[in-house]
């Protein structure tokens, strides 16, 4: 199981990342990526932070990658964001998508697949131009545990089979009760209706390789 899409104290999550490091090696974790929520005000803070863990990874029992989920900041200024991020040194690269609990301005997930972004989170209703431009681009778009954010999961799993856009499968965690397990992780998917299960679990394990 990998999880690219969690929440440290660095953002609004509950734990540490050391916390979340040794509650995933319990639960058969390989690797994980924290996301935590920026924009142009704390981004600086959040990776230089994250940052700090790649030093003594080695002596921890999986895979660490440094992340972002972009939030709410304006569709005009995704790119801006998305270079600023990368010059900074993370990793993986998520943009906050157009979930239909959350006032997401409109035009957020066309932005977002059109920059250098790896997953785009809880895309909502996302539309079809969107879903072409996500499969040309390689932007993965997200199945997700996350209560509300989830519940369009079948429509985000449709929208990516018609368009041949690759899924990865997160939790959005932001505390302990949110954490899951590979046989949890495969019950979401097959609840949203996706096909082939094992091929989004090897998508994420894929983008981990790719960040070595």
């Amino acid at each position: 199981m990998i999880d690219l899409h969690i929440h440290s104290v660095f953002s609004d999550g509950e734990l540490i990342p050391s916390e979340i490091a040794r509650r995933l090696a319990s639960i058969n974790y390989t690797a994980f990526a924290i996301t935590d929520h920026v924009d142009f005000t704390n981004m600086e803070h959040v990776v230089g932070s994250l940052m700090k863990m790649r030093d003594v990874m080695d002596d921890y029992e999986l895979k660490m990658l440094v992340g972002v989920e972009i939030t709410h900041v304006p569709p005009k200024l995704i790119g801006k964001a998305v270079r600023f991020a990368r010059k900074l040194g993370a990793e993986i690269v998520v943009v906050h998508g157009e979930t239909i609990v959350e006032p997401v301005r409109e035009g957020t997930n066309l932005s977002a697949v059109n920059e250098e972004i790896d997953i785009l989170a809880h895309p909502g209703l996302v539309d079809e131009e969107t879903a072409q431009l996500a499969a040309d681009n390689e932007v993965y778009f997200e199945i997700t545990s996350r209560k509300g954010h989830s519940l369009t999961n079948g429509h985000v799993a449709r929208i990516a089979e018609k368009f041949g856009v690759e899924l990865v499968v997160n939790t959005d965690s932001h505390s302990p009760s949110d954490f899951i397990t590979r046989e949890d992780a495969e019950k979401v998917l097959r609840g949203a209706g996706v096909r082939d299960v094992e091929r989004v679990f090897k998508n994420s394990s894929r983008i981990v390789r790719l960040k070595d």
